[in-house]
């Protein structure tokens, strides 16, 4: 009966054990995850700014589509889109309400390439330069639109996340190491008299270890995968809310995002491990009831 008790005593041990590390993972799995999105985030919002190329009245619509294929292969350019007068006006006439072309007797809109750059094209800088590459290049260019403002509002809020997002990343990487720490040195602490049994029998430290290591390991491996499991239903319904950005994510670094939570559950066990047992290992016999 009392062999049960213990028994049961250990295994709920361990799965207090298990859950608590599982938790400590999912906290880390979650911070790389809101990382991700945030890159994803930015990218996306940045390859959607709309730079608009209005082209002069002068230029004929078949050496403006011939511009518009020498843009698309530029590498700095995500797309382009031609937007002739007649569809410029048919897009204002449905904004205003009213026909204002036979108002006015002409249409005075000029046909405009609206460009999507590249994310890492999409900073003032860069664009500034752009600017006068589209303006000096070719003599198609009569002015290069898009909002000044919101690009370096964007860029400012980019860099404020990220910093903010880095700081909170190392405290809980600290948080999460000194729980998980806590966690492993409790189950080697309700062993230490199984330790100190093996050293009187005459077992060498390293001998003393390597299963304690082992355990830790494969704890830290269980612990990972659950971890992983809940983070894959994080992303799920996250995934379901976002849609569209989301989808954009590269599954490639979902795969490696789970792939280092395993090495960190795997890696940060077996080293809490290694220092939990080693200051048992040096303990003498009198001080294991403190």
């Amino acid at each position: 009966m009392k062999e049960n008790n213990i028994k049961n005593k250990i295994r709920g041990a361990y799965f207090t054990s298990l859950v608590s590390i599982s938790m400590v993972l999912l906290l880390l799995g979650i911070v790389g995850l809101l990382i991700l999105n945030a890159q994803v985030l930015s990218k996306y919002v940045k390859e959607n700014l709309c730079f608009s190329l209005i082209i002069k009245d002068n230029v004929k619509e078949p050496d403006i589509k011939l511009y518009q294929k020498t843009l698309d292969t530029y590498s700095f350019i995500k797309s382009t889109e031609y937007i002739t007068k007649e569809d410029a006006a048919k897009s204002l006439q449905e904004e205003l309400g009213e026909n204002f072309v036979e108002t006015l007797g002409y249409n005075p809109l000029s046909p405009t390439i609206n460009v999507y750059l590249n994310s890492d094209y999409a900073n003032p800088d860069s664009i500034a330069s752009l600017e006068k590459f589209f303006l000096s290049e070719t003599g198609i260019v009569g002015e290069v639109a898009y909002q000044q403002n919101l690009v370096h509002l964007i860029n400012d809020n980019v860099r404020k996340i990220s910093i903010i997002l880095l700081f909170f990343c190392v405290a809980l990487f600290v948080i999460s190491f000194a729980l998980l720490n806590n966690t492993v040195r409790l189950m080697i602490y309700s062993k230490r008299f199984t330790i100190n049994t093996m050293k009187l029998v005459g077992a060498k430290s390293n001998f003393i270890r390597k299963p304690f290591l082992l355990s830790g390991a494969m704890q830290g491996l269980y612990s990972s995968l659950i971890a992983i499991v809940l983070l894959s239903v994080i992303f799920y319904f996250t995934n379901k809310q976002l849609g569209e950005i989301v989808s954009l994510m590269d599954y490639k670094i979902i795969a490696m995002l789970y792939v280092i939570v395993i090495a960190c559950g795997v890696m940060l066990t077996t080293v809490s491990t290694y220092f939990s047992i080693n200051k048992y290992l040096k303990l003498k016999s009198t001080n294991l009831y403190y």
